[in-house]
């Protein structure tokens, strides 16, 4: 199996796990002379061997990734730790830049005429901001051409 299949694996798991907790949720409780839709220890049984399963496919692709080696970028861990952290300084410098951009013109206060400025070169972090973002792109794009390629170790 791929690191990618094993990923898309992850994600139907996780799903049909939250799936099980709303319909034991559901099932927990019911009114006096009714049944109950479905049983819920059976439900809350199943869910815990899903979880068992979800636990082993996350131990084997935490292993993967820190096993495969995505040449400069290092393992697919570092790349993954790399492309977070691109993620978050690309949200800051376009925050600082919607803020320094700001409202254009003046603010009438207390009866004087006051000119907003901006304490931030915007064109400057605008174009930062482009830059990071390439950098995302294509550090998710090798990224994902090696979770194709890498086989999901034991």
């Amino acid at each position: 199996m791929k690191l990618a299949e094993a990923l898309a694996e992850r994600a139907e798991a996780t799903r049909r796990v939250e799936r099980l907790r709303a319909r034991v949720v559901g099932s927990a409780r019911y009114q006096e002379g009714e049944t109950p839709a479905e049983n819920a220890a059976d439900l809350l049984a199943e869910a815990g061997e899903a979880l068992d399963s979800l636990e082993s496919l996350i131990r084997r692709i935490n292993r993967t990734n820190a096993a495969v080696s995505m040449g400069r970028d290092g393992t697919v861990t570092d790349a993954l730790a790399r492309r977070d952290v691109l993620r978050l300084r690309h949200g800051v410098v376009t925050a600082a830049a919607d803020a320094a951009a700001g409202q254009r013109g003046t603010v009438r206060q207390l009866r004087s005429e006051l000119m907003m400025l901006s304490a931030l070169p915007v064109a400057d972090l605008r174009a930062q901001a482009d830059v990071l973002a390439r950098e995302i792109r294509e550090l998710d794009l090798r990224i994902q051409r090696t979770n194709w390629e890498a086989d999901l170790l034991d």
